[in-house]
């Protein structure tokens, strides 16, 4: 009886021991890795898109030539296959008045193989996407949707604007370098009031087959201030005081006191903007790897200073927002600086408005006069 009970104990031993190595084989990954996945995926591609955005704008600085890859497409399979042997002798009694000579026995063997393999396409910029995300002027009508969307005018105007109808902004470039004019900051600072006051309203107008965008001045919102603002503005883009509409283009000069026209930079102008005002060792300067960088306006304030900080040392530092290694130095933006990392996080939405290029039709803008 002893032994009857030793034989079922060893088999449900077995059966559980068989159970137990099943289950694993039966349980789903596919389902269960989609959050995983979109999120660890989501936070490389957005850390690698910064150091390469980086590390371009570093080497432009150093005149050499940038490298932009695209990451096309990000395809994950996983692979889970499991395998499982069961082996087992018993008898009893199998010669009545003979010891047992075949014995009791048990013998269990698994083995499993988990697969993980990520297919990562890399696309080189180059071309005609290389000419449409880097070399075409944003669409000035592109600009004023995203101030229609909450953005504000003023720094997205200094970041993206050459000129607007000859009023030129401050360019740092080393083969270009040039100071804002004296009006137009204070043309920043007016259009801001204005868009804070929502005195001016955006919108999207049907002209025919094509969309056009639409300004203007709600008559309830003037006040002297206000006035004040919209006449500053007429009077230094040399628009007409008269009610009307006004056509917007692009381009540095207006043909007419009715057009609005702006010259906008491409995404490879305004990195290369940003590149003029790193910090570079002193002894890169004085060997002639890299221009010196401009001297700032003190009596322009923060309008003056560079919109995106980018230091440099020998090692970055222990918190940085992003940080790539060049030349045997690191350069760097820091953490605490959340003027430079929102710019240079805009930077992503610029390149997607920049492969629009320029838009041949230009929609029209009404400023009605006081």
């Amino acid at each position: 009886m002893l032994k009857l009970v030793s034989k079922n104990k060893l088999l449900r031993f077995a059966l559980g021991l068989c159970t137990l190595l099943v289950l694993p084989a039966c349980a789903t990954i596919g389902a269960g890795s989609v959050r995983r996945d979109s999120r660890d995926y989501s936070e490389a591609l957005g850390k690698a898109w910064k150091e390469q955005t980086l590390l371009n704008v570093v080497k432009l600085r150093y005149a050499d030539t940038p490298v932009f890859l695209e990451v096309s497409s990000v395809i994950s399979s996983y692979q889970l296959q499991s395998q499982i042997n069961v082996l087992g002798s018993l008898s009893y009694n199998l010669t009545p008045g003979l010891p047992d000579t075949v014995g009791r026995g048990a013998t269990v063997g698994g083995s499993g193989t988990y697969t993980d393999k990520p297919t990562i396409t890399y696309t080189p910029l180059q071309g005609d996407k290389f000419t449409r995300e880097l070399l075409r002027p944003i669409p000035p009508s592109a600009i004023f949707q995203l101030i229609q969307a909450g953005y504000a005018v003023d720094p997205f105007f200094q970041l993206t604007v050459r000129a607007i109808n000859g009023v030129y902004n401050r360019s740092s470039r080393g083969t270009g370098t040039r100071d804002a004019d004296p009006e137009f900051y204070k043309l920043l600072d007016a259009l801001r009031r204005l868009q804070l006051s929502e005195a001016i309203d955006f919108r999207l107008d049907k002209r025919g087959a094509e969309d056009a965008s639409i300004i203007s001045f709600r008559s309830n919102r003037f006040t002297p201030a206000v006035e004040q603002d919209l006449l500053f503005v007429r009077k230094v883009l040399g628009l007409s005081q008269k009610p009307g509409e006004l056509h917007l283009t692009f381009g540095a000069v207006p043909r007419n006191d009715t057009e609005l026209a702006v010259l906008t930079r491409s995404m490879l102008e305004i990195l290369i903007e940003l590149s003029a005002r790193i910090e570079v060792p002193e002894a890169d300067v004085q060997a002639g790897k890299a221009f010196p960088v401009p001297p700032s306006r003190s009596e322009s304030g923060l309008r003056d200073q560079p919109m995106v900080k980018i230091h440099s040392g020998a090692k970055p530092p222990a918190d940085a927002f992003v940080a790539v290694s060049y030349s045997d130095h690191w350069f760097w933006i820091d953490n605490s600086d959340f003027r430079s990392k929102a710019v240079f996080s805009f930077l992503l939405l610029l390149t997607s408005l920049a492969q629009t290029g320029v838009t041949p039709q230009a929609p029209v803008i009404t400023v009605p006069a006081s």
